[in-house]
């Protein structure tokens, strides 16, 4: 196999990863907000939820994930220089953060599936964009590489940061009224 066909592939299963990633903790956040409302209602979403919860993780966002990562791993076989580049250092520390963020969300969900809710939806809703600042930190640093003028991206991570914390409040006001 090509390395370009190879890339390819590690794309695809790149964006179907953050896809589960994304989409599994707004489930987490309907599945919490769910016990807020009446007896029955609670009990059938909280099932559904379950359900939804298992397959996207177990059919989509892990074997995603697994494939992320022997692709991603077939590349630096096929080029063992990137090794050598500093980007790529950074690029597998993100992604080592978000394996971690890959696993507690699977705690999250085993813990959901036993009725045990340890988080707030407003908590969970931040804890979603951990990923957005991992995807936007990542494909800068893949785009960029070595040319990139790291002032410039450090200070670009953190305005998307604090941009998506601003967006977040006035989400939340917006919510309440």
């Amino acid at each position: 196999m090509s390395f370009l066909t190879v890339k390819a592939l590690h794309i695809i299963f790149v964006v179907s990863w953050f896809a589960g990633l994304f989409y599994i903790v707004r489930l987490f956040i309907y599945h919490i907000e769910a016990q807020n409302r009446d007896e029955t209602a609670k009990q059938v979403l909280s099932e559904q939820f379950k359900i939804m919860e298992k397959r996207l993780w177990w059919i989509i966002t892990t074997p995603a994930m697994i494939l992320t990562i022997v692709f991603g791993t077939w590349m630096l076989i096929l080029s063992p220089s990137y090794l050598q580049a500093p980007w790529m250092h950074i690029k597998l520390g993100f992604v080592a953060l978000l394996l971690v963020y890959h696993f507690i969300c699977q705690d999250i969900m085993f813990q959901l599936a036993k009725g045990i809710f340890k988080w707030k939806s407003g908590r969970l809703r931040i804890f979603n964009e951990v990923a957005t600042l991992g995807l936007v930190a990542i494909v800068f640093l893949v785009t960029f590489k070595n040319s990139m003028d790291w002032m410039m991206a450090t200070i670009g991570f953190f305005a998307v940061a604090i941009g998506l914390m601003v967006l977040i409040k006035i989400y939340k006001r917006m919510r309440k009224s």
